[in-house]
């Protein structure tokens, strides 16, 4: 048996070839995550290796806002009398100041931000670098108005030495002169790409903290015969618990701590589109074993009657299943290391950085490429094996195959686990199931997607023969909209891969378009202003702005009547972190429709607050409460809230005094509300605005619509990055449309043979195979935008009763669309291969087949 499994196995190469593609594939996604992620791990963790054998003690001060629900916190500056006291201590050789602090941009030569979607621009002062980097070109900076920039800022800026460079920081643009480059030390194998400016010591002060005498840390070199832990010791006796105190193993330590976090959210997402590829590999896979058992059924039959049992069949199936699974398993490791390093040189090219050379294969990879792979396929073909081992001897003495079953088993358990799909959806979305969410609901979506293919077999007949009467415009796509309906559970299975991966675009699609849609709704309700001024900076805190003084200027541009400027930062509240606005309450009030709840709304004093009735709620706060509010900049202090207005979806929950915009993570405004006259010319207006705005160039003056797609523009990246991961499960779709069309005429030869002796054209026989393969694709997209707007809305309806800002369900009708339109030309490429194959059918073979 083993020995006619192999030969049967050699002598259909194509067959293994196309029953192992989704195999490789669905392998590719896995090894390339696990390659891709301990290659990012073990180059990060060689760079904080590196930071902690350059120093021995570090002291920085401590967040005052908690970062784990939002971006990194600042930390509190060391003043430089706690650096003094630790440079008289006998244990240290060297005392050093840092300055390194986020937020600083670079404006090109082009008046442009130069950006970077990955490392962050970075304000330094010089002596911070001299460990790590050299100067390369020039010298380091020495006046006030001088500064190093490092080698990333001059390549993509086509900055030298003695150029003038314009840079952003705390305050608007300032112009320096470029006295150096610099560059990491060859021996310093690190991560590149980020934006870094180097100033004097009190330069860097000023811009990156807000004064002078402040550091971001105090780096110690324990001196000769004192080890780093002796050295911690003395320092934590002058520095107390007031600042972290850590050696330099510890530094690098909870550095790459949170890199590693990043990573595994890197790997997760990755894992999770290769699932799905799998999921999507095993109707694929599934389906090409059921066709291989029904072609084979004769063969099959013919080993039963010469002794086989019914455990033998069985187990040839799944020694080819096996067989089948490791060669896929292999070349799709393969494949799954160079995925790996083109996703790093795309990640260096999209972000700016520069990855050192290397790449990583851990012993997880191997491992779960090949228990993947195997596994996956031996399942797949399981339930095809059981049907072989079922084929009765007297099967090798019938030209047919056997007859198709009922579809009221199939249909009735499909409908069950549907119900029980929409029971744990509506669980997951609208019940209190705590951490048990995300496990339930993956469940539900698992269960849908197995549910509404069982059900497929049962709707492709009525649905298939609707579509395909829409193309029956001559006989030969008669015939070819006959044959698609011919065997409803193998054309439900192959529409079914393509609706997984159709599905999942729409949901995501009706997600990201409800998400703008309202939006566009919440600011055309609830925000009263005709020019809006918008730091166009990424993050969830921009550190761009513009300072309160140009809102002065602004007032007095002809047609303004009113100009309010918003602070946006992340406070601590109480216990929690939370985002918060500061600024004129009155303004405020009057831009975002506010109404008062309780107390006074209007009006606000330092050491007061008003917070949403939400919040309120949420924390049970009432008017003349007091509560605790530390600021990124500032320390903790009492505030007791004056006023409880009804909220917006466009302004955070707390309001702040317009004093404590001073200790956010940047002072700038975020965004300004400009009101005009009746009868103002706006667009001459947002020109005089946009020309005070000068030394501000990455903030954007533009109208209300210009406002809601500014806020919704990372949806759309986000939107286009998913549906390139998804595009691999279509991918494997269309691999399963070409498998079906194939496999499936290799079993029909015969009546080719017969259509063509009777008179039918090559052309013809293409455009029957095609009218099949369209029918399918259109049965598939059309299922999968339904599934797909259903779950779409169903977590829309979610997220609006969890207090996210959505209004409505706006369904992607232009997606869908396109979809369709896909579904169209997919189906048109998949029938190429089968199309030709059945054209070029020997008329006398086929009719003497078998």
């Amino acid at each position: 048996m083993i020995r006619a499994t192999l030969k049967s196995l050699l002598a259909r190469k194509v067959r293994l070839i196309l029953s192992g593609l989704a195999v490789v594939l669905g392998v590719m996604s896995v090894s390339g995550a696990f390659v891709l992620s301990q290659t990012l791990t073990d180059q990060f963790s060689k760079l904080f290796g590196t930071v902690g054998t350059t120093l021995d003690v570090t002291v920085a001060g401590r967040a005052q806002v908690d970062g784990t629900a939002g971006p990194e916190p600042v930390t509190a500056p060391v003043p430089e009398s706690i650096r003094a006291e630790l440079a008289a201590l006998p244990a240290a050789a060297s005392v050093t100041g840092q300055v390194f602090e986020e937020g600083l941009r670079v404006i090109g030569k082009d008046g442009k931000v130069i950006t970077t979607t990955g490392p962050p621009g970075i304000g330094v002062n010089w002596s911070a670098e001299t460990d790590l980097n050299e100067i390369t070109a020039g010298r380091p900076p020495q006046q006030p108005d001088e500064v190093v920039v490092n080698n990333t800022i001059a390549d993509r800026g086509d900055f030298t030495v003695g150029d003038q460079i314009r840079v952003l920081t705390l305050q608007p643009a300032r112009t320096f002169t470029i006295v150096g480059i610099a560059a990491p030390k060859p021996d310093f194998q690190r991560p590149t790409g980020d934006l870094r400016v180097a100033f004097t010591d009190a330069t860097a002060q000023q811009l990156m903290i807000g004064k002078t005498g402040q550091w971001t840390r105090i780096n110690l070199d324990a001196a000769r015969g004192t080890s780093a832990a002796q050295l911690e010791a003395e320092v934590q006796k002058i520095a107390g618990s007031d600042y972290e105190i850590q050696t330099g193993g510890e530094y690098a330590d909870a550095q790459d701590a949170g890199v590693q976090d990043f990573v595994g959210i890197l790997r997760t997402v990755l894992l999770g589109f290769a699932a799905v590829a799998l999921f999507v590999g095993v109707f694929l896979i599934f389906n090409t074993f059921s066709i291989l058992v029904a072609q084979r059924t004769s063969e099959l039959a013919l080993l039963r009657a010469l002794g086989a049992g019914p455990g033998q069949v069985m187990r040839s199936v799944l020694v080819e299943a096996f067989l089948v699974g490791v060669i896929a398993s292999t070349i799709g490791f393969g494949a799954g290391i160079g995925v790996a390093i083109g996703l790093r040189a795309l990640m260096e090219s999209v972000s700016g950085a520069n990855l050192p050379p290397g790449i990583s294969i851990p012993a997880a990879a191997v491992i779960a490429s090949y228990a993947v792979g195997i596994v996956i396929t031996m399942v797949a073909a399981l339930l095809p094996a059981l049907r072989a081992a079922r084929i009765a001897p007297v099967a090798a003495m019938r030209i047919a195959a056997t007859p198709d079953r009922p579809l009221t088993k199939l249909t009735v358990s499909g409908a069950g686990l549907t119900i029980a799909a929409v029971g744990a959806v509506t669980a997951a979305l609208y019940g209190d199931l705590g951490g048990a969410v995300l496990p339930v609901l993956l469940a539900g979506v698992l269960f849908g997607f197995v549910g509404i293919a069982m059900l497929t077999p049962a709707m492709s007949r009525p649905v298939v023969s609707a579509l395909g009467r829409l193309l029956s415009w001559s006989a030969p796509a008669a015939l070819g909209r006959r044959n698609s309906v011919r065997n409803p559970r193998r054309t439900a299975i192959t529409a079914a891969a393509l609706m997984v991966g159709v599905t999942l675009v729409t949901g995501v699609s009706v997600l990201a378009n409800s998400l703008k849609e309202s939006m566009q709704s919440l600011v055309a309700s609830d925000l009263n202003a005709d020019v809006v001024l918008s730091a166009d900076t990424p993050g969830p805190n921009p550190a761009g702005g513009f300072p309160d003084a140009v809102l002065r200027e602004v007032r007095q541009v002809p047609g303004v009547t009113s100009a309010t400027a918003v602070h946006l930062d992340t406070a601590q509240v109480g216990t929690g972190a939370t985002d918060v606005a500061a600024g004129d309450p009155a303004g405020i009030a009057n831009v975002f429709g506010l109404k008062t709840s309780a107390g006074d709304i209007r009006t606000l004093r330092t050491g007061h607050l008003l917070v949403s009735d939400t919040y309120a709620k949420d924390h049970h706060l009432t008017v003349g409460d007091t509560t605790t509010v530390a600021t990124q900049r500032g320390k903790p202090h009492p505030a007791t809230v004056t006023g409880i207005y009804q909220g917006s979806d466009l302004l955070p929950g707390v309001v702040l005094p317009p004093s404590e915009a001073a200790t956010f993570r940047s002072p700038l405004a975020t965004s300004g509300y400009l009101t005009l006259a009746p009868g103002a010319d706006a667009t001459a207006v947002r020109a005089r605005v946009g020309a005070l705005l000068a030394d501000s160039p990455e903030v954007k003056v533009t109208d209300q619509a210009g406002y809601a797609d500014q806020q919704t523009g990372r949806v759309d990246i986000m939107l286009v990055v998913l549906n390139i991961l998804i595009g691999l499960s279509i991918l494997i779709a269309v691999l399963g449309v070409v498998n079906t069309l194939t496999l499936s005429l290799v079993e029909r030869v015969r009546e080719l043979g017969l259509v063509r002796a009777i008179g039918m054209y090559r052309r013809q026989v293409v455009q029957m195979v095609t009218v099949e393969s369209v029918v399918i694709t259109l049965f598939g997209a059309l299922l999968g935008i339904a599934v797909g707007t259903a779950l779409g809305a169903a977590v829309v309806a979610a997220l609006g009763n969890a207090d996210v800002p959505l209004v409505t369900v706006a369904l992607p009708y232009g997606t869908m669309a396109v979809l369709l339109g896909l579904a169209v030309v997919v189906g048109l490429v998949a029938a190429v291969l089968p199309a030709a194959r059945a054209s070029r059918v020997d008329v006398l073979r086929a009719i003497a087949y078998e």
